[in-house]
């Protein structure tokens, strides 16, 4: 994934048949369905693969628990179908979870447990494992740090789990594999028409500052946050369809959930579920569902919602944990559909079925959804983009498409910050060996090697100290202490990778540092 011979890719074609703008998952998997169509397909991304929102979830792979509760059976029945789906087809990335349901009431077990009995039955064939009453003896044996005062038991039911900026980055090299020209850091300036329709765009090369206009029979706007900026260069008066929603995470260190168990906290002050879970050695806390009035791609943790989390984690851990604890804070806005006449005071009611807009001038836009149904709003956005640009009909190919460093499940197993690169993990073992001084680990407080930031360079299209240190690795979010504080000697070896002189290394470790400030907690 050469990001120069990419460039060059663009001058070399008149005219695409699929134009997408937007790197997130939403963008990157509809440049995976439209290039194993066959259809000439270019993918621009004003930031990084993930930057905004898909680099920020709460990592799971699910079909949503809260949305059975809330009725939502069609949005249930298509995740799990998908969850099934994305495990079968990214088994280096997506891996099976136990999760407990902490039981303080006598009532809570059968109403959990026919309500996951329900969500075993939705999930079918596909289903991971069957849920079931767990006694309080088995409760505390698996999750030894749960609060035991009134403990009776728990439930136990199965979803899946993944990292999130390394399933897109999986995505943009699937693309390229299958002829997509996908690139990062270019800026989309507007759309030009013809007749009226809009056939193509102007864009940016962020890193030259070079200009280029690319045509193309459709353009798919899947900006998520950001999308109705891309329909007002289509028609300045179109209204609102995107209310964006922050949810923000805290992490901790990996002593606040012993054992391999999530916990999924039922009751919170504002009705929502809060995730307790582990992830890559640490653990992950979340989520919150606040309100924003304006979509941001660096957004910050409320003093509220921090306080939301540590308060309501709180009543279900023995061990209380308290600011001063908290390693990283991250926080991304989910891009939910507006409804007209909303004003999205209620967000955490606000359904996270996607939904795809087609404008006057056939722009081709697609919101809301999550990740894990992102196969199949990809595959609704294409066959859209099928009618309205006039293609040639195909059918799509990715329900059974095993994505680029597929690995075999129950192969050898690789330590945790290797096994996401699946079958390149032993290229990269590879690349240690050949050049010793990358087998140097970038932190002493995190797992990496620094042959991650070349491999990162080589094929991932990496190109600042952010991209390495927030999702090539998941350094930031894991320990924003120590991200900071590798900042130097991974921009060392980031500079001689890109050639870039050491004035460079010396801005990006400064830009770098500035950013990861956000990501401490600020007592």
């Amino acid at each position: 994934m050469n990001r120069n011979h990419l460039l060059k890719k663009i001058t070399e074609t008149p005219r695409w048949d699929v134009i997408i703008i937007g790197g997130g998952a939403t963008g990157l998997g509809v440049a995976v369905d439209a290039a194993t169509r066959g259809y000439k397909t270019l993918l621009l991304e004003s930031s990084d693969f993930a930057k905004g929102t898909s680099s920020r979830s709460t990592k799971l792979v699910h079909g949503g628990v809260r949305y059975l509760e809330q009725g939502d059976i069609p949005l249930v029945l298509e995740a799990l179908r998908e969850r099934g789906l994305l495990h079968q087809n990214a088994p280096q990335l997506v891996h099976h979870l136990s999760f407990f349901i902490p039981r303080y009431q006598w009532w809570e077990g059968p109403f959990f447990g026919i309500g996951l009995k329900v969500y075993d039955a939705l999930a079918g064939k596909l289903n991971l494992a069957p849920s079931h009453l767990v006694s309080r003896e088995e409760t505390v044996k698996r999750i030894p740090n749960i609060e035991k005062e009134h403990l009776l038991g728990g439930v136990e039911y199965f979803d899946g789990q993944f990292d999130d900026a390394r399933l897109a980055v999986t995505l943009a090299r699937t693309a390229v594999h299958h002829g997509a020209c996908v690139l990062n850091y270019t800026k989309v300036t507007g759309l030009t028409k013809k007749d009226g329709l809009v056939k193509g765009v102007t864009f940016t090369d962020l890193e030259t500052v070079a200009s280029h206009v690319a045509e193309g029979a459709v353009v798919i706007n899947a900006t998520g946050i950001f999308s109705d900026e891309i329909r007002h260069m289509d028609d300045a008066k179109a209204a609102k369809a995107v209310q964006p929603s922050q949810g923000v995470h805290l992490v901790f260190d990996r002593s606040f959930l012993q054992g391999e168990s999530a916990i999924m906290v039922p009751h919170t002050d504002d009705g929502r579920v809060l995730f307790v879970i582990p992830w890559h050695g640490k653990v992950l806390v979340g989520t919150t569902d606040t309100p924003m009035q304006d979509p941001e791609i660096e957004p910050r943790a409320l003093a509220e919602e921090v306080g939301f989390i540590l308060r309501n984690a709180a009543r279900y851990l023995a061990r209380d944990p308290k600011e001063k604890d908290i390693l990283s804070i991250f926080a991304g806005q989910r891009p939910l559909v507006r409804k007209p006449g909303k004003d999205g005071s209620a967000t955490k009611a606000i359904s996270r079925n996607h939904e795809i807009l087609v404008s006057e001038a056939g722009l081709v836009t697609i919101v809301g959804g999550k990740w894990t149904t992102y196969r199949k709003m990809a595959e609704d956005t294409v066959d859209h983009a099928i009618l309205l640009g006039g293609l040639e009909e195909k059918k799509c190919e990715t329900e059974h498409l095993q994505l680029l460093g597929w690995r075999a499940p129950g192969a050898p197993a690789f330590p945790d910050w290797l096994s996401v690169y699946g079958s390149d993990a032993d290229a990269v073992t590879a690349l240690m060996d050949a050049e010793p001084s990358l087998a140097e680990p970038m932190h002493p407080n995190l797992p990496y090697p620094l042959a991650t930031v070349a491999w990162g360079v080589r094929h991932e299209q990496a190109r600042t100290l952010e991209d390495i240190l927030s999702r090539r690795t998941r350094s930031l979010l894991l320990d924003a202490k120590a991200a900071i504080e590798a900042a130097p000697s991974v921009a060392k070896v980031l500079a001689k990778e890109l050639g870039r002189d050491r004035q460079w290394e010396e801005d990006q470790v400064r830009e770098f540092i500035a950013l990861a400030q956000g990501y401490l907690h600020q007592s």
